[in-house]
């Protein structure tokens, strides 16, 4: 059995991966945005923290947060995050992939992968490379031709702070018979 040992770095900067159970689509939902956002909202007014750049794709995101000064605990906002997030979608209706008779005993819900991964960043060129990871993201899944193009994303902030140029990362030629329409991806 693994031994899950969580990074332990006060007012760290920190990457993370979540992903949803069974890398069900989920955020192609406006509704399923709309409360992930709600839910980091309501996380960052009881344990705040900074978000440095985030993207949301239909089944995982990426971001980099900064704690606050003497505070490691990550783990029990993205806890209450995920909580907050599948309660308030639940009762909104939303569907749940079906779990085990362990995982139900276990009190655990189709929503969420149980796990997540996290990574503390060392230094500024690490910080670099994980924006340009995030930001591309959309591309290299084959959701859009540029970063720009991608409406979840932060790079749009990194832009106007001089990151990025607004054409930077963009893929020639794209194929749009290749891939779904953006509005068919996000299920608007």
């Amino acid at each position: 059995m693994p031994n899950w040992r969580r990074a332990f770095l006060p007012g760290g900067m920190f990457f993370f991966t979540v992903v949803t159970y069974q890398r069900h689509p989920l955020f192609q939902s406006s509704l399923a945005r709309q409360l992930l956002g709600d839910a980091i909202r309501k996380t960052r007014q009881i344990q705040p923290f900074t978000i440095e750049a985030i993207v949301l794709l239909p089944d995982h995101l990426h971001t980099i947060w900064a704690l606050p000064r003497g505070d490691a605990d990550f783990s029990g906002r993205w806890s209450w995050i995920k909580r907050e997030f599948t309660t308030q979608w639940l009762a909104a209706g939303g569907a749940e992939k079906d779990t085990t008779s362990a995982q139900s005993s276990d009190r655990r819900r189709g929503v969420w992968q149980r796990k997540y991964w996290e990574h503390s960043i060392s230094d500024e060129d690490e910080m670099i490379a994980l924006l340009d990871y995030i930001h591309f993201n959309p591309v290299k899944h084959g959701h859009a031709r540029c970063p720009a193009d991608w409406e979840w994303s932060s790079f749009h902030k990194w832009v106007r702070r001089g990151q990025y140029e607004p054409d930077w990362g963009c893929r020639e030629p794209f194929d749009e018979s290749k891939h779904a329409p953006l509005k068919e991806i996000v299920g608007e």
